[in-house]
């Protein structure tokens, strides 16, 4: 029967060895993962939209008052912190909370909480954004819900009002 302090060796040894393990995983290259863009490291862009670019999105999906950003490389989850709660007028009006989060994967952007639209009178929340293969349109979920808008209109970051004002209401109705 083996000791009392050999048994502790060995739990410390694989204990050692499962993190180390854990951490080696955690440290694998991006680069194999195909549905990834190819980049030695991820941390060194300092604009989210310039990461949107890198990811096959168009750079004007999220507004120009972002504070900071997270992206976990080995899963795509994200966090986006902005200075403030804002408002874009894309026809329809979109509301961007001060926290919005996901994942992002080469074309999409799927599991969204912080973003909603207005749609008549109701405010539903954006759950996923992709870009249609072979086209100009960016597929816009709400639940199993979608709508189809042209990328044109997300080629440039826009500016994000605190209110919704309203002429931009009544002429999203």
């Amino acid at each position: 029967m083996a000791s009392l302090p050999s048994i502790s060796l060995l739990l410390l040894i694989l204990t050692l060895f499962s993190s180390q393990t854990h951490l080696t995983l955690s440290l694998l290259d991006p680069s194999l993962d195909h549905r990834r863009p190819s980049l030695p490291l991820l941390h060194s862009i300092a604009d989210v939209h310039d990461l949107l670019t890198l990811y096959g999105l168009p750079k004007g999906l999220l507004p120009g008052n972002i504070e900071s950003y997270t992206l976990q490389n080995d899963t795509g989850y994200f966090s986006i912190h902005l200075t403030d709660a804002c408002y874009v007028d894309f026809n329809p009006l979109v509301y961007y909370g001060k926290k919005i989060t996901g994942r992002l994967s080469y074309g999409a952007v799927t599991d969204i909480s912080g973003i909603q639209a207005k749609k008549l009178f109701i405010w539903v929340s954006v759950t996923g954004m992709e870009k249609v293969k072979d086209s100009d349109f960016i597929e816009f979920f709400v639940g199993s819900l979608s709508e189809k808008f042209p990328t044109d209109k997300f080629k440039q970051v826009p500016l994000c009002k605190s209110k919704a004002s309203i002429r931009t209401n009544i002429d999203s109705m």
